[in-house]
């Protein structure tokens, strides 16, 4: 995540980049810059995953085998390594959805009582 716009950037918590890494695959295959372009714009601009935190996280989810990767030619002659969800990663993904829900509902939770 960037510094800048701190203020109007939410922080990305443990564990929840490979979420967001996992639902950006379902739609297609992507490569590196397009999975965080389109982390940045569906989010409308609120998350900036920085390469730094993405690519590590691309070999983290390839050696579980929720990922995999191959390099193709793009239309304009460059080879780009792109990265497919796999039918483990679609599993993982339930589950992180699962515990995501269940975290949000908390927060809900604790933020929605009165304070006495």
């Amino acid at each position: 995540m960037s510094a800048r716009k701190s203020d109007d950037r939410a922080a990305l918590l443990s564990g929840t980049l490979d979420l967001l890494i996992l639902r950006t695959l379902l739609a297609a295959p992507l490569h590196g810059h397009g999975i965080g372009k389109a982390i940045r714009r569906t989010s409308e601009d609120l998350l900036l995953v920085e390469h730094g935190s993405l690519y590590p996280a691309l070999y983290r989810l390839e050696r579980k085998r929720w990922i995999s990767s191959r390099w193709e030619t793009t239309p304009k002659g460059r080879p780009m390594k792109f990265y497919r969800l796999t039918a483990a990663g679609r599993r993982q993904l339930r589950l992180e959805e699962s515990k995501w829900e269940r975290f949000a509902r908390a927060m809900r939770l604790v933020l929605g009582q009165e304070v006495e």
